[in-house]
This record gives structure tokens, C-alpha cells and sequence, in this order.
């Protein structure tokens, strides 16, 4: 197996091209945004730079072939375009928005799709706020919550019958158990673990997709332990103890 050994510089091994064929130039322009800017505007920490290619975009990458051709793609919490800005990349037949609630995110995203020359939306929005307003054949994600608070804000983006696939690498299967209530509450008809990459990338990368029977429902309150259900509780104790006070609610 051949090792994706990155460089800081940019360069890309020789596996990425490979996987990206004649879009290896836009891929390698887009690393050395992510290496750049993307560092000085905290959308990628310092350290990761060495590690761009293999553990973030080649990571991201080798998913490509578990989307539609000519799909409709929405990437919940887009941060620095991962994974949405890397199939854009990989799969020019893909329409992709990346949704992103962060201006200065945002702001990073619109200038490097512009200077890469790709057509791709940017929209600055929480997923629950932009149900209604995007509607896609399929959601993908990375490293932004649980999978059933991760659920709850993306499937309602899908049409009927659409599909979610969320990179979740070790926890995939785990996460699949624990959150399967919810699922159930969402409308998930098909759920299973998949992995793309063997012999390519080591460790592959492992997803999650999701299926849906009609359409998602929107349930506007956080669910599982994720980090949104953990605010929403302390804003709910914050609540109370303002309603417990002397002179309070009578």
C-alpha cells in the first residue's frame, strides 16, 4: 500500500494524482490555500499542515464515488471545505453548497472557490435555518457532531428518499448503534458502514450513509449527547435558576 506522504509545501504525492486525474492542479492550489490563509484565518491549525494531503483531502477524496452522478450535495458545517470543497474538486459533475454559519468562514470559502474558479455556492447559514431554502439530493459532513444531532440538521435538506453520507471514521459503527432512535424518529429507512479507499489511503476513510423513507422531519431540539444538546441543556439550567430567583415568575 502506498503511503500519502505529504509535504508542507503543497506538493502532492504521488497517490493524489491518481485520484484526482487531471484535477490534480486544482486540488494542489486549493492545499496551498489550506496552508496559507486557511492557517491565518484559523480555519486550519498550524500543525495539520504536514498532514494536509493525507489525513484531509486525500481523506475526503476517496468518498467520491459514493455520491450520484450529477448530484445535488449540501456540506453541513463546511469549516474550510472539507469534505464539500474537495469532491467539487474531484467531482466537477457534482453541484455542491457549502453551508457554513461562520462569516469569516464564509468569507475564506467564497474568495478561494472564486480564484479556483469552481462552481460552487457558498451560503452563510446553520443548517436548521437553511431547511426549506436548500434542498439536495444528498448531505455530507465531517467532524461537525454525533451522528443523530448531525441527522437532525441535515436530512431536512434532503428531497424524498435522499441519502446523507458523513465521514465518521472509527466511531462510524458505534455511533450508527447508540443514535438508532433517533434515526428512526427521522425517517432513516437504510443505514450501513462503508469504507472507500482500501489499498489507496491507510487508514481508509469509513462513512456512514443514510437513506431516508420520504422526507426528514424537522425536530427543531437538539438530540443525543453531542455538543448542541449540551448547550441547549445548560441554556435550559440557565432558565431555571434566572426563574428561581427572588421575585421571579410570580
Amino acid at each position: 500500500m502506498e503511503q500519502a506522504d505529504a509535504s508542507p509545501s503543497g506538493q502532492p504525492p504521488e497517490v493524489a494524482g491518481r485520484i484526482f486525474g487531471d484535477r490534480l492542479e486544482l486540488a494542489t492550489a486549493y492545499v496551498r490555500f489550506l496552508e496559507t490563509t486557511g492557517v491565518q484565518h484559523g480555519l486550519i491549525g498550524p500543525r495539520e499542515v504536514p498532514r494536509l494531503w493525507d489525513r484531509h483531502v486525500l481523506n475526503c477524496a476517496v468518498i467520491a464515488p459514493a455520491f450520484g452522478q450529477h448530484a445535488t450535495v449540501a456540506d453541513v458545517g463546511s469549516g474550510a471545505g472539507l469534505p464539500g470543497m474537495v469532491l467539487a474538486i474531484a467531482r466537477p459533475d457534482l453541484r455542491v453548497t457549502l453551508v457554513e454559519p461562520l462569516e469569516r468562514r464564509t468569507r475564506w470559502l467564497t474568495e478561494v472557490v472564486h480564484d479556483l474558479g469552481l462552481e460552487v455556492t457558498v451560503l452563510q447559514r446553520k443548517a436548521e435555518n437553511a431547511w426549506g431554502e436548500v434542498v439536495v439530493d444528498e448531505v455530507t459532513s465531517r467532524a461537525v457532531a454525533q451522528l443523530g444531532e448531525l441527522a437532525r440538521l441535515s436530512l431536512p435538506l434532503l428531497r424524498p428518499n435522499g441519502r446523507m453520507v458523513a465521514l465518521k471514521g472509527e466511531r462510524a459503527a458505534s455511533e450508527l448503534e447508540a443514535d438508532a432512535e433517533v434515526l428512526d424518529r427521522l425517517r432513516v429507512a437504510q443505514r450501513r458502514v462503508a469504507t472507500y479507499g482500501e489499498g489507496v489511503l491507510d487508514p481508509p476513510s469509513t462513512v456512514v450513509e443514510l437513506t431516508l423513507d420520504g422526507v426528514a422531519p424537522q425536530l427543531r431540539q437538539p438530540v443525543g449527547d453531542g455538543p448542541a444538546r449540551t448547550a441547549a441543556r445548560k441554556k435550559a439550567r440557565r432558565a431555571e435558576r434566572r426563574r428561581a430567583r427572588p421575585g421571579r415568575g410570580e
